[in-house]
């Protein structure tokens, strides 16, 4: 494992720092050396994306980027424990990527929550979404949203008059996951580390804890 100690807690043993050709004195930069192409990891465009929702403090010194897909059951379970950890902490920025890769259900699923954001329901249909125990489906997704408040008739016609910005949105996020060398969800960077898998909160703070030390060095 590079960035940590001998000592560490055996589900972090998968943590890498990005690699050399991915990073920069500020952050991620490109990552020709994986993708072939420049433009796929800059740090504008994982970080910064203007389109992709964020949660916790905007003006946070620490940056979660979390790749997440509606069905799966990980990111389902540790949702509440990450944003526990985000609260707790009070200066760490986290930013959601949904990357539906478990079918067609997580596909519509990750795209009727983007076209909830067109309203201001971005966050409610994504709690609403991430909250259940059991597999989802459409007539489930439409469900669970309408009780969280989105106005389902706004919604239909945002994902039609919005569909090429939406299915922008997933491709960008499928081609950082892919270039980062992600396997499933859910997936993470913090800071400059690659996090392929869940961790546990006392894992995720110690991760935040060695980002922040990273950063200053």
């Amino acid at each position: 494992m590079t960035g940590f100690g001998n000592n560490a807690p055996s589900r972090r043993a998968a943590l890498t720092l990005i690699a050399a050709g991915a990073l920069a004195a500020g952050g991620i930069t490109s990552a020709r050396a994986a993708t072939g192409n420049d433009e796929v990891l800059t740090e504008a465009k994982v970080l910064r994306d203007p389109d992709t929702p964020v949660a916790g403090n905007p003006d946070g010194n620490v940056t979660i980027v979390e790749w997440s897909d509606y069905n799966c059951p990980y990111c389902r379970k540790l949702e509440p424990e990450l944003r526990q950890v985000v609260q707790d902490d009070g200066k760490v920025r986290l930013v959601m990527k949904d990357w539906p890769i478990l079918g067609p259900v997580s596909v519509t699923a990750a795209r009727s929550a983007l076209a909830a954001k067109f309203q201001g329901k971005y966050h409610q249909a994504h709690d609403a979404l991430i909250g259940v125990s059991s597999r989802l489906t459409e007539p489930r997704i439409n469900e669970l949203l309408a009780a969280a408040g989105v106005d389902m008739d706004r919604l239909k016609r945002d994902l039609t008059g919005h569909a090429k910005d939406i299915d922008a949105i997933l491709k960008r996020n499928n081609e950082q996951a892919e270039a980062f060398g992600f396997q499933g969800t859910p997936s993470f960077i913090v800071g400059k580390y690659r996090v392929p898998g869940a961790l546990s909160m006392t894992e995720f703070e110690q991760v935040i804890a060695d980002a922040r030390k990273a950063k200053m060095n």
